[in-house]
């Protein structure tokens, strides 16, 4: 691919149904850190049994208006694949990833409506909500991936097979999966910092290791050990990926932003950590492991389309 992006009318509304998607998953960060997520009751698709809310309190306008945005973004990826099918032909990899997206933005609407008619929202604990949260976080990933591709593929990026050598495979796949109990785990330890707030730094280290203290709380000292751990190796991937393929520019490009959002991603959660996870800080945090995960995912793409390069007697 060329170091310029071909951004036809597609491929520039592609990039927008992924930045917007994003927007929409903010907000939901901003609704569950604000404690708003039962808004709505436990009523989907209606809001407290209407369709439009009455004299709505603020956690109805937060949790409706998720409900709006969330809506608007299932309508825009409909229209992203219908515009695929109509301008791309039959087997060509937009094709693909839109319909791909367009099952997980299902997906992702019947996680919500789940939560909701379970009452799994708020400041509400039950044994299954860690694993909704993991469900959430895990088909919102699966979502982003394959938008950023129809993004991407729409916009000149070569397909990519995996005939690459398998120690590149194997690297990748354990990048994947690290990314993946990342997040899983920075799912839990947002949902413990919410249901179990600390006045101080010192509280919180005290209930991480009190042996008194709810499971939730107990696991969260998981998340920063996990998130150093693939970070590190993350940079040390996009380090040699960039020295397998020097003269591939995506390649380097996409291991440069891996890299430089990592750090970045320490530094955020550094400062989320100390400042006691504001809700701003969740926000900027939750922002930026999308942001990783997405430049992995286009990184991964770039390196999966030069198997040439990345094939068994090209690599020692």
């Amino acid at each position: 691919m060329n170091a310029e992006l071909k951004l036809s009318k597609f491929a520039k509304y592609a990039w927008f149904v992924l930045a917007f998607n994003i927007l929409v998953i903010i907000w939901g960060v901003f609704l569950r850190a604000s404690k708003s997520g039962d808004g709505c009751g436990q009523h989907w698709l209606t809001c407290n049994g209407e369709v439009i809310p009455s004299a709505p309190q603020l956690k109805t306008v937060i949790e409706y208006s998720h409900r709006l945005t969330s809506g608007l973004a299932f309508v825009m990826v409909l229209i992203l694949l219908i515009w695929a099918f109509r301008k791309f032909v039959k087997g060509n990899a937009v094709r693909k990833t839109a319909l791909i997206s367009f099952i997980f933005i299902i997906t992702e609407a019947l996680v919500g409506a789940g939560l909701v008619l379970t009452g799994n929202t708020a400041e509400t604990l039950t044994a299954a909500r860690p694993f909704w949260m993991i469900g959430h976080l895990t088909n919102t990933f699966i979502l982003l991936a394959s938008l950023s591709l129809t993004a991407w593929f729409a916009s000149g990026g070569k397909t990519f097979n995996f005939k690459a050598q398998p120690k590149v495979l194997l690297l990748l796949g354990l990048a994947i999966l690290g990314v993946f109990f990342v997040g899983m785990s920075g799912s839990v330890a947002a949902l413990s910092s919410m249901l179990f707030p600390s006045a101080t730094l010192s509280e919180g280290f005290t209930k991480d290791f009190s042996e008194t203290s709810h499971i939730l709380l107990r696991l969260r000292v998981s998340h920063p050990i996990l998130s150093v751990s693939v970070g590190v190796f993350l940079i040390f991937l996009a380090g040699w990926l960039k020295s397998k393929a020097k003269e591939i520019f995506w390649v380097n490009r996409w291991a440069n932003i891996l890299t430089i959002l990592v750090l970045i991603q320490f530094a955020s959660g550094a400062l989320t950590l100390l400042t006691l996870s504001p809700i701003v800080m969740q926000i900027i945090h939750l922002f930026l492991a999308d942001a990783v995960w997405i430049s992995f995912v286009l990184l991964a793409a770039s390196v999966l389309a030069e198997d040439k390069i990345f094939a068994k007697n090209n690599l020692q």
